[in-house]
């Protein structure tokens, strides 16, 4: 309804850009003591081995359709996967590991396969710069061209800096895909930096211009909030993101549709007033959280569908919102401050892979390697219900 009354002007366009309320003076803010967590779960630990699976490792592990399902009922403890299953990829040196102990404000960005440089943040206090650690986490192939364009210094201890940034290298990529990389350190930064109690992720492609101080005092502390995160500009329901991501070839068109019917099938019903939620559809490149069991476990989950499913994360939040029932309370903030936070540069390149490409099923029965080896495996393992008769939702067309 909101799409197709945004197509005949209906609906006032909503600012690029507006001011955000935020303190004047980042020395001035109190940083709030942090409370044992009262909701659910208050325990959580995390899945390293797949004991029952003989086969290569795999980033995510092997996920059956059984544990996804419990993984969404709350309990005092609860143990579920979430990537870094062992000798799955993604791994640190040892001098990173050592260094990100320390860090329990992050700021944290990432550059995989060479997509973007390293953009220096601006008006940042002297105060956060002392508070806060910056991470930029690469692959070897954005370290070795960072290299060659970028001045990298080297510490006593042998950590690798631009301007800012400390580069975290991750060795042995866990996905064939780089868009799954990228992922990784972006949902979850708790598992990298597990003694981070606040993040800022900033995607690669942006600079940030707001101090991060001021930045969690405006999403978390005034509200007393946990998790923040933008809507989206155009969407609301994931069945209309899922169709601009068709049309314009973000992933298998096949695939995104399988996606979406599995969610049809488990519930998930279009965005309408009726949820209490801004939108399904966050802008998913600023993410800012204070980790809490719950904020980890909706970031463990949230990843285990982008793992099992598409690598389009804007498809699977709003749906783990769902099979959360209620119990995960965010601050999803507006659109136009979320593009008051950065200045947006362009990528190095452009991203292609051949699955993007991919019109109908057949075309993989035709050429086995346009699949995915290491994600998205769920789209190939038989599901546990009949999807045969299952419609998506009709999707508007509007104008972006």
């Amino acid at each position: 309804m909101f799409g197709l009354l945004d197509t005949v002007g209906l609906l006032p366009k909503p600012m690029h850009r507006c001011p955000i309320p935020l303190p004047n003076d980042p020395d001035a803010i109190v940083i709030p003591k942090r409370s044992t967590a009262k909701t659910l779960p208050q325990n959580l630990s995390y899945i390293s081995d797949d004991e029952s699976f003989n086969g290569d490792p795999l980033f995510g592990g092997r996920e059956t359709w059984k544990q996804r399902d419990e993984s969404f009922k709350l309990t005092t403890t609860m143990r579920v996967h979430c990537g870094f299953m062992k000798n799955g990829g993604a791994e640190m040196d040892a001098v990173e590991i050592k260094y990100v102990r320390k860090c329990k404000f992050v700021v944290a960005s990432g550059i995989f396969d060479g997509y973007d440089t390293p953009h220096q943040p601006s008006n940042i206090s002297t105060r956060s710069k002392k508070l806060f650690c910056f991470l930029m986490v690469v692959d070897e192939f954005s370290f070795a061209k960072i290299k060659k364009i970028d001045a990298i210094t080297e510490d006593s201890d042998g950590g690798k800096w631009v301007g800012i940034w400390r580069l975290i290298v991750l060795h042995k990529p866990p996905y064939d895909e780089p868009r799954r990389n990228g992922k990784v350190p972006k949902i979850l930064i708790h598992r990298l930096f597990p003694q981070a109690q606040y993040s800022i992720w900033i995607d690669g492609k942006m600079e940030l211009i707001v101090d991060p101080l001021l930045i969690l005092e405006r999403y978390l502390w005034r509200g007393r909030n946990t998790f923040a995160i933008a809507q989206h500009k155009h969407h609301r329901s994931i069945y209309e993101e899922a169709d601009a991501n068709k049309r314009r070839k973000r992933y298998a068109r096949p695939l995104i549709d399988l996606h979406m019917k599995i969610y049809v099938y488990e519930g998930m019903e279009a965005w309408n007033p009726k949820k209490g939620t801004p939108s399904d559809v966050p802008e998913g490149a600023i993410i800012i959280r204070e980790h809490t069991p719950l904020t980890n476990l909706f970031s463990c989950l949230w990843f285990n569908e982008v793992n099992l499913f598409t690598p389009r994360d804007q498809l699977s939040f709003g749906f783990v919102l769902y099979r959360l029932k209620g119990a995960f309370k965010f601050f999803m903030f507006p659109n136009c401050e979320y593009n008051s936070l950065f200045i947006l540069h362009q990528h190095t390149r452009e991203h292609s892979s051949k699955v993007e490409w991919v019109k109908n099923i057949t075309e993989f029965e035709k050429n086995s390697k346009l699949k995915e080896n290491k994600g998205g495996l769920g789209l190939w393992t038989p599901y546990p219900g009949d999807l045969a008769s299952v419609e998506i939702p009709p999707v508007p067309h509007i104008k972006e």
